[in-house]
């Protein structure tokens, strides 16, 4: 049945580039962060300096998103898509040059962040919003599963190789490989042919976001969803981007971080699979139960210890983490484009990454700060706990427990 369900998306040529693109934008994408975390390090940066830097390529990539969504429900969004992700490229080029020649410095580094955070903005939501232009009805759930299993398979060898890349070769050249990674995919997505969203001429860029957030806070699911999504990157954000390197790569060496992201994209990646085979009536609902399965990492990391059962339990957390994240996304994905007009899906997916990850830039900045005053690894607890709280809370929500799945036509009758 998984095979079925794969090859069925597969048939569509359109389809099979954007899953191409995807898979190459991943793997870079998987590289980059963990190169960033050890160059920034390495120019002596502290926990404070790489809170920092990520918060700034993240604060950047949250003001560019709405803008984003516009711009992809009003122009063919496999060129927006393309052109924001080749400039990625050529941004990360420009990093790896000045890590390269030794003219880096974190300052610097922090600058260039900004501007690839905005280039990244501009394509996230229409990639996710163009997935039903390649597919038709019947193939819609299939196909978002299955750009999620390429999406994670591409990290899970960009992450597994970043740690070792670094250190056999540094940051530097680590983050080359991204940047032509990130050419090459820009390439991919220019082969697809998307149509223009028709909309009114009339329309201004103040209306078009007025819209777009009154059909995010006409759904209750949606925008309190998206609310929990903000919590959980406040504090996760900087659990895995500050202080993950740091606590685990005192403790196990920098290779056991790479790997432990690697174990988190397999859940993913497994996650992705059960996706293809289990297909809850109610995916909201199972999917914010398994959710909670995210507190396991920040857990992990918190009882970290220099020994193999050390390292067993990191990556047992870190695969959970990704395990319960991917069976809520497929199911948050396949909501989303089930009840929302294609005209406004940009939108309503710039809104869900700006809503999300709005306060991922503060938590950045202030998880060193706060972590050096309460101990890194208590503070690993305390996000744990939050986490789990937060799942919770979203419970108890009805339009969250009662959103069923709509009926999809048989494959059999579908084609392109």
């Amino acid at each position: 049945m998984v095979t079925t369900r794969l090859l069925d998306s597969l048939r569509s040529r359109p389809f099979r580039w954007l899953l191409g693109g995807t898979v190459l934008q991943y793997f870079g994408q998987g590289i980059a962060p963990v190169a960033l975390a050890f160059a920034v390090l390495d120019l002596g940066g502290s926990a404070t300096d790489l809170g920092a830097v990520v918060g700034l390529y993240a604060g950047a990539d949250v003001i560019t998103s709405l803008f984003g969504g516009l711009l992809g429900d009003r122009i063919r969004r496999n060129r927006l898509v393309a052109s924001a992700i080749g400039a990625s490229g050529l941004i990360q080029a420009v990093a790896a040059a000045t890590l390269i020649t030794g003219q880096a410095s974190i300052v610097l580094l922090g600058a260039l962040g900004v501007i690839n955070g905005c280039a990244a903005a501009l394509s996230g939501p229409s990639s996710r919003a163009m997935i039903g232009q390649t597919v038709d009805a019947a193939q819609l759930s299939g196909a978002i599963a299955t750009r999620r299993l390429g999406q994670n398979a591409g990290m899970i060898f960009g992450t597994g190789l970043a740690g070792m890349l670094v250190v056999w070769f540094g940051s530097g050249w680590a983050i080359a490989i991204d940047a032509l990674v990130l050419i090459i995919a820009a390439g991919c997505f220019l082969r697809i042919r998307t149509p223009v969203i028709t909309r009114s001429e009339r329309e201004t860029l103040l209306h078009g976001m007025k819209d777009g957030a009154a059909e995010v806070f006409r759904h209750a699911w949606l925008w309190l969803l998206i609310a929990q999504a903000l919590i959980y990157h406040l504090f996760f954000g900087g659990a895995q981007a500050v202080l993950g390197p740091i606590v685990v790569g005192d403790t196990l060496g920098r290779e056991a971080w790479g790997w432990s992201l690697a174990a988190m994209m397999i859940g993913f990646v497994v996650g992705g699979l059960v996706t293809l085979i289990w297909r809850p009536a109610r995916p909201l609902l199972i999917g914010v139960v398994l959710l909670g399965l995210t507190a396991a990492f920040p857990l992990a990391m918190a009882l970290v210890a220099g020994t193999p059962a050390g390292l067993t339990i990191l990556l047992l957390g870190a695969f959970a983490h990704g395990f319960g994240l991917e069976i809520f996304s497929v199911g948050w994905d396949l909501s989303i484009q089930q009840n929302v007009a294609e005209d406004k899906l940009a939108r309503v997916y710039a809104f869900d990454q700006v809503g999300s990850y709005v306060a991922r830039p503060v938590g950045l900045a202030l998880t060193g700060l706060v972590a050096t005053q309460t101990g890194y690894r208590n503070w690993l607890v305390v996000v744990g706990l939050v986490i789990l709280v937060s799942c919770l809370a979203a419970l108890l929500v009805p339009s969250v427990r009662r959103l069923r799945r709509l009926a999809e036509p048989q494959v059999e009758e579908a084609g392109l």
